[in-house]
């Protein structure tokens, strides 16, 4: 793990516009943990006096339709997108790595599964998460979960070809061989050789659940109105676009950057990690 580390930390050295996403997360971290201290208003204060001031001076991105400081809810925006990230992350990664790894040691079992998530996938992921959200109601719980599914079956599929690959590694039939049950062979063999193409998987998901979440709240099906999200704050501001254009700015901008850097990220470590890639990234 410590050389994983190290070696995305060099590959990350060497690409600057890779190193500007990492600072760029670092910072959206920084917002979701800190946002108490660093916005300058509650991201609710209702201020109709001054509502939809453009930015500067007092308000640093102006405001809203209800007067509340753009730049505040963009900081406590943070911290649902964070939550949203790390939610769906967890998902995904809980429920596909079982059910990719079963599935590869078991092939009576992985024939129906598989197929379960065949058919998963079928459907446009957009509207399969309408469809869970209408049965599961909103709430930012029910949207996790309705996200991390839709993930869930790409990280299945993916575990599953791994695992399929190192179950005939020659070091799996010897530990086999040797009476190894199939918990030793995941937990000693299978599970620490999956740690890249987790990494990989886990940062994609988590730029994909931003955009999920984001198109969720537009609609008006996931966070509730009351907690500020970069997608409600486009919800609420596209009937102002020509009287406040930078109203449906700022939270777009952070979901693309947020998006665009998990991706950066993903594929920094995705070229160090196959070797493919490694001669150019450097060794």
């Amino acid at each position: 793990m410590i050389h994983i580390l190290s070696s995305s930390a060099r590959t990350l050295a060497i690409r600057p516009l890779t190193t500007l996403g990492v600072v760029f997360l670092l910072s959206i971290i920084a917002c979701a943990t800190l946002s108490p201290w660093i916005a300058p208003f509650p991201p609710d204060q209702i201020d109709p006096v001054n509502r939809l001031l453009p930015p500067g001076g007092e308000h640093l991105l102006g405001t809203d339709h209800f007067g509340r400081d753009t730049f505040s809810r963009l900081v406590y925006g943070a911290r649902l997108a964070l939550l949203i990230g790390v939610g769906v992350v967890s998902f995904a990664l809980a429920s596909g790595v079982p059910i990719g790894i079963l599935s590869a040691l078991y092939p009576a079992l992985g024939r129906v599964l598989m197929r379960m998530v065949d058919v998963l996938m079928s459907f446009p992921s957009l509207l399969l998460a309408l469809g869970l959200i209408v049965i599961l109601g909103q709430g930012v719980f029910n949207a996790i979960l309705a996200i991390g599914l839709i993930y869930l079956t790409t990280t299945a599929r993916i575990v599953y070809g791994v695992a399929l690959r190192l179950r005939a590694e020659p070091y799996v039939e010897a530990a086999r061989s040797a009476g190894a049950g199939s918990w030793w062979v995941i937990t000693r063999h299978i599970l620490p050789n999956m740690i890249s193409p987790l990494l990989v998987q886990a940062s994609f998901v988590f730029a994909f659940a931003q955009l999920g979440a984001a198109s969720l709240d537009f609609l008006g099906l996931g966070a509730p109105p009351e907690i500020p999200s970069w997608g409600n704050m486009l919800a609420e501001s596209r009937i102002y676009i020509t009287r406040a254009p930078w109203l449906l700015m700022w939270p777009g901008l952070m979901i693309v950057l947020t998006a665009f850097s998990l991706n950066l990220v993903g594929d920094a470590i995705r070229d160090r990690m196959d070797p493919r890639f490694r001669e150019m990234v450097g060794k």
